[in-house]
């Protein structure tokens, strides 16, 4: 019988019953991390009201994310730590490619969103040339994934919640 790693076995404690919108992040330092954690936390509470949990998944130490979250008004989700990048694999979330990284939408976005929106870029927490990726998960399945073309792509949260 196939062993269970620790990541997965947390991510399937926190799984249980409900609805998990899995929140894979780049890193914290990132522009488009930063500003997908403000819609999200704009988003908080339609997403818990249908009743479907936030999990975010990042590559710092907990007490580092515990801050971060913070800063973003996402206190209180429940966060899983993989520097290792194992539950982004499993997930089959690679290394960005570099026109995934590096294209004229990218640096275009990057400027709009850092400058003009106040999500500017800092130090990077993680792997810069991880891909991000968004899933709703349910009892051990993928219901529903927001797939990033490029690294900044925005998912529109409540449609992926939504299921038919």
């Amino acid at each position: 019988m196939k062993t269970v790693s620790k990541k997965i076995k947390e991510l399937l404690d926190i799984a249980g019953e409900r609805k998990v919108l899995l929140v894979f992040l780049r890193h914290f330092g990132c522009t488009f991390c930063r500003q997908t954690m403000t819609r999200l936390a704009e988003a908080k509470g339609e997403i818990e009201s249908s009743d479907t949990e936030i999990v975010v998944v990042h590559m710092v130490p907990r007490h580092v994310a515990d801050k971060l979250l913070n800063i973003y008004e996402l206190e209180g989700i429940k966060h899983i730590s993989d520097p290792g990048l194992e539950l982004y694999h499993q997930f089959g979330l690679n290394r960005a490619t570099f026109n995934e990284l590096f294209n004229p939408k990218n640096w275009w976005r990057a400027l709009k969103n850092g400058i003009l929106r106040g999500h500017l870029s800092g130090k990077a927490a993680g792997n810069k040339q991880q891909m991000p990726g968004i899933f709703l998960f349910y009892k051990r399945k993928i219901l529903n994934r927001f797939t990033y073309k490029y690294v900044s792509d925005m998912p529109d949260f409540l449609k992926l919640i939504a299921l038919p």
